[in-house]
């Protein structure tokens, strides 16, 4: 079951993640989802820049890669693949550092996934099931651990070194050390070719994110196995017999290797890439071999032809060498323009008229936010705007200006309870020991009792205004006096305190216990 292309344990796990404050955990999520389409670019770019901050764990990011490539699902496993490799191309060298340094690799010999298809469903013309994925997977991340250990063996990768005639690493590499480095290149570009996918195998969006990867890949480093190549041939001649004899091997596993590329590259041109994006592939004259053959003939001391002379052999193995390198600059010019192009480059793939037409709408929101923000008190449309929004800025209506702010503690201009006490003292007349403590009157009816007063009663307040003044005191002295009893002081002096109208109730009530007992 799918919520907008994606299930709902990718929904789960991403919300899982989101709880805990793993926000690194939930965009490695979000890029190996089980929605079978490559990993998404912003979800990319987002883990290429985590690679360049300093305050993000690298072997943290990489070990919740390899247990997302533990899935049972092969979508979840090949994603988590793709976003390693991408991570390999684009990100901080950091990633590949830790990759080459650590015993984590992708143990994924074995993998084989029996489930039913997952891109399109059950009789969709070109649908794979994940039974016909396995083995690429297995494929696949064989050469990201070739990929890992060959920038363990050289502590670079090959394909970010300097390519070129000027400024080639393998161009200007002496032959000791260029004859310990051709076979670690070599290996990891038979993990390359090892792929060997079909144009009809890439029929879904998740294989064909890896293969423009490995595409990518394929550029690069055979633009460096041919630079290398020219280096070796025109260093042949002056080897001694144990450096000619592993160079001539390589250079017959160069030529192997040179036509299982042509292969790869039709491949890619079936698939819709631009023929013109393609290099094209020169190959060495067949003459060459053979004067590298016999070279390492005569400095075995073995027989070689009769009608080699020292003098011709010299000169036709220059011209051989001359005529190969030729035809090798060629091609080692056309991979290397085309390694150079980001037409490939999936941190490049914008549009660059989108991108200032996107750039302009974003920068005019960002000038109509600052103005407004700048005058939230200024009038027109903007001005009324932010008085809407703003409490602090609206003034009360004109309806409420006239009405009474109603204090809950203090006390009301019209309060009975002090109107009568004043009276009271102004009479000489003296004050019952209830008035005190019971004619303090209803506080609430005392409140609005001039609201009341004015409109016939306080609408929605629950009280008449009428009656409360009316009747305002809590209890009659009726009710006092068969509570507390007929305990009316012998002195006509009023109790003014109610608190010490307690006080000398308290003392009468243990004054009269004791009289009962």
């Amino acid at each position: 079951m799918t919520m907008a292309g994606q299930t709902i344990n990718d929904r789960l796990l991403a919300a899982r993640h989101s709880l805990a404050g793993q926000g690194l955990a939930k965009s490695v999520c979000k890029a190996t989802t089980e929605e079978c389409i490559g990993p998404k670019k912003k979800h990319l770019d987002y883990l290429v820049h985590c690679t360049n901050e300093p305050n993000v764990s690298i072997p943290h990011l990489a070990n919740l890669l390899i247990e997302r490539s533990q899935n049972a699902n092969w979508v979840v496993v090949y994603k988590s693949l793709i976003t390693t490799h991408h991570l390999m191309a684009y990100g901080n060298e950091r990633f590949m550092q830790y990759l080459a340094s650590s015993n984590s690799t992708f143990n994924l010999s074995s993998f084989l996934d029996k489930g039913t298809v997952q891109d399109g469903g059950m009789g969709v013309p070109g649908g794979r099931m994940g039974y016909d994925m396995s083995p690429f997977i297995r494929r696949y991340a064989k050469y990201l651990n070739e990929k890992s250990l060959s920038y363990r063996a050289m502590a670079f990768d090959f394909c970010k070194v300097k390519r070129g005639k000027e400024e080639g690493s393998l161009r200007s590499m002496n032959a000791e050390k260029l004859l310990k480095t051709l076979p670690v290149l070599q290996a990891q570009l038979d993990a390359l070719l090892e792929f060997d996918c079909q144009s009809n195998d890439l029929s879904n969006g998740v294989i064909n994110m890896s293969f423009m990867l490995l595409f990518r890949d394929l550029i690069r480093l055979f633009a460096c196995y041919n630079d290398g190549i020219i280096n070796l041939l025109e260093k042949y001649f002056d080897m001694n017999k144990k450096h000619a004899r592993d160079a001539l091997d390589l250079y017959k596993k160069f030529l192997v290797r040179m036509d299982r590329v042509g292969e790869f590259l039709k491949v890619a041109e079936n698939v819709g890439i631009d023929k013109g994006d393609i290099p094209d592939l020169t190959k060495a004259p067949s003459s060459l071999l053979d004067a590298l053959e016999q070279h390492l003939a005569a400095l075995e001391g073995r027989r070689v032809s009769a009608a080699n002379t020292p003098t011709q052999s010299s000169s036709s193995n220059q011209r051989n060498v001359k005529s190969a390198v030729s035809a090798l600059s060629s091609t080692s010019s056309a991979f290397g323009t085309a390694a150079a192009s980001s037409k490939f480059d999936a941190t490049n793939g914008i549009d660059e008229q989108l991108k200032a037409q996107v750039l302009a709408e974003e920068e005019a929101a960002m000038n109509q936010y600052k103005s407004k923000v700048s005058s939230p008190t200024s009038s027109g449309a903007g001005g009324s705007s932010a008085a809407l929004t703003n409490p602090f800025l609206s003034s009360p209506p004109a309806s409420q200006a006239g009405q009474p702010i109603v204090d809950l503690f203090g006390a009301a201009s019209g309060q009975p309870a002090a109107a009568n006490a004043a009276a009271s003292q102004g009479s000489g007349t003296a004050t019952k020991a209830s008035d005190d403590l019971l004619q303090l009157g209803n506080p609430f009816a005392d409140m609005f009792e001039g609201n009341a007063a004015a409109g016939g009663g306080v609408a929605g307040s629950g009280f008449n205004g009428s009656a409360a003044a009316a009747t305002n005191a809590f209890v009659s002295d009726s009710n006092f006096t068969s509570v507390f009893g007929n305990t009316e002081p012998a002195a006509s002096q009023p109790l003014a305190n109610p608190f010490s109208m307690i006080l000398w109730c308290s003392s009468n009530s243990k004054y009269n216990s004791n009289n009962s007992k």
